[in-house]
């Protein structure tokens, strides 16, 4: 199918374009980075309109905005629930995004299943932990009794899923363990960010070669996440960020011993440089569980629901969710994971390709 490829590379130029338009915008002065780009996704998205099949209405959970997607169809039984956290780097994008518009649809068709796309403040106007507290906030919110039998969700189905960044959150807000009665049955987490510590690993070190999501462009959104100072994002790309008396989180993210042989590609492990404790007495959430969910200890992981999570090969974030499954397996977790041997970075939303629909049909 020679019309695939050429979709991508049109796909891929435009964003490169918007990129390149971004980082004038912000070399001239007039706006920020990530404010442009998120400028021009806003055309992209659509409003909260119900179809034939699915009921869709925007509304708030604990003051954070969601949209909810319900089939129309009178259910036989209470129905699966399924809340879902957009990517894009804790900077960008939207449940009202076409893109997760789509997905968002499929599954509630596809499982009979009220979905709730949240939203959460964005970079740079909030910083980590606004993102995380949004989407702790709004999941302890869906999961209380009352809202749950509101939209007749049964409490022993409740699951969270999200992709990129919001795998990030979902991992995230899944080990805190929401103070509610109803728990989470599963985590679905697609190609999601785990750790920041170490940005040396194989596939962060092939990634400047992968498309969508470079190894650079991965450490400002990281950067971002905490804060709009560039120098935290210049001493990642160093790998030069972790003080002293922080290095004993290594041992959570130790791709020697955490990735499987066929993934080190000959790649020889190098303990980063231990850094300025300046940076993390100014920002230390890239040192906070909450922020990188692979610094768990083990005590933590060992109580997590069933666990499916999905890699690309031709992904700098490959090797976080690679790392995350040895370590869920090592505790006794029970893990699905599918590794896409053809997929790169963003390909699970790129709706209308082949490898999305293969993607999102072994997902559902």
């Amino acid at each position: 199918d020679i019309e695939e490829p050429w979709k991508l590379i049109l796909k891929i130029t435009t964003q490169n374009v918007f990129t390149n338009l971004a980082s004038i915008a912000e070399f001239l002065g007039i706006n920020h980075f990530m404010s442009t780009i998120q400028f021009f996704l806003r055309f992209l998205e659509v409003p909260a309109t119900s179809d034939e099949n699915i009921t869709v209405i925007d509304t708030a959970f604990s003051s954070v905005p969601v949209r909810i997607y319900m089939h129309k169809r009178k259910p036989q039984t209470l129905r699966r629930g399924l809340f879902y956290i957009h990517g894009g780097g804790w900077c960008l994008g939207s449940a009202a995004l076409s893109l997760y518009d789509l997905l968002a649809r499929k599954t509630a068709d596809r499982l009979d299943a009220v979905v709730v796309s949240t939203d959460y403040g964005l970079a740079p106007k909030y910083h980590f932990p606004r993102q995380f507290e949004d989407v702790y906030n709004a999941l302890r919110w869906f999961l209380q009794e009352d809202v749950l039998e509101r939209y007749g969700v049964d409490p022993r189905r409740v699951g969270v899923a999200g992709d990129s960044a919001g795998g990030n959150l979902a991992a995230a807000v899944t080990q805190q363990d929401p103070d509610v009665k109803t728990k989470l049955k599963v985590q679905a987490l697609i190609y999601p960010a785990l750790q920041i510590l170490d940005i040396n690993l194989p596939s962060y070190q092939e990634g400047s070669y992968f498309p969508i999501l470079t190894t650079s462009l991965l450490a400002r959104f990281w950067s971002e996440y905490f804060t709009t100072d560039r120098t935290l994002e210049k001493a990642m790309l160093l790998n030069q960020h972790v003080p002293l008396e922080s290095i004993h989180l290594f041992q959570f993210v130790n791709w020697s011993s955490l990735l499987p042989e066929r993934y080190k590609k000959g790649h020889v492990y190098k303990s980063p440089t231990p850094g300025s404790s300046e940076l993390s007495r100014r920002y230390p959430g890239f040192l906070d569980v909450k922020a990188c969910p692979l610094l768990a200890n083990d005590n933590t992981l060992s109580h997590l629901p069933l666990t499916y999570i999905i890699t690309c090969q031709y992904d700098v974030l490959r090797d976080d969710g690679l790392m995350y499954v040895t370590r869920l397996q090592n505790v006794g977790v029970h893990v699905t994971h599918h590794h896409i041997e053809d997929g790169f970075h963003g390909a699970f939303t790129l709706n209308g390709f082949k490898i999305a629909h293969k993607m999102q049909n072994q997902y559902l």
